[in-house]
Parts: C-alpha cells; structure tokens; sequence
C-alpha cells in the first residue's frame, strides 16, 4: 500500500509531512477506538493525498462480540477527526475493511 506525504507552504517556508506520519496518525487513531486493532500497518493501510484533500483505507481487526456498523463507522470517526486536526487535510474519506475477528 502506499502513504503519500503532504506538504504545507507557507510564508517563513514549508512543512512536510512524510507519508509514513500521516500513516502512523491514521493508525492510532483507528486504534483509538476500543475493540480495534491495525491488521498490517504496512501493507493493509493507504493514505492517499492529492491538493489538499486525503483518502484513506484501513484493515482492522474487531474485537468479537463488537457491533461491526458502528465500529466501523467509529473508526471512520476517529480517523477524520485526527487528520483535519493534526494536518489541516480535507478528508474525502476513510473506508474500513474488518477483515478479521480478536477473541
């Protein structure tokens, strides 16, 4: 999978941001939410950025009993949340693949 990077231009110079943060940030933020694990980080996560805007695809495992809709949706959430804060990206979106169950 790939982590694209973005970079901020400013006045006094320009901030980059590598892909493997942006990753990184996707990651805990998806881990944020209880029940939830980051199957592959390197390979079962994407983070794709082109002018400003961000899409993202993750891989998590749920723990089992979870209510898989609205973990997903929480994720989906959290994500969002972490990245318009940490990165001033807009995110077009986050889709969550549950590809596997914790006991």
């Amino acid at each position: 999978m790939s982590h694209d990077g973005h970079t901020i231009e400013g006045a006094s110079g320009s901030i980059r941001i590598s892909g493997d943060a942006l990753a990184g940030l996707v990651a805990t933020a998806a881990e944020l939410v209880d029940g939830t694990r980051v199957r592959r980080p390197r390979r079962g996560l994407d983070v794709t950025v082109k002018d400003g805007h961000v899409h993202v695809t993750v891989e998590v495992a749920a723990r089992y009993g979870a209510v898989l809709p609205e973990l997903g949706a929480a994720v989906q959430r959290s994500v969002t949340e972490t990245l318009r804060v940490a990165t001033e990206l807009e995110v077009d979106g986050v889709d969550v693949a549950i590809e596997e169950l914790d006991r």
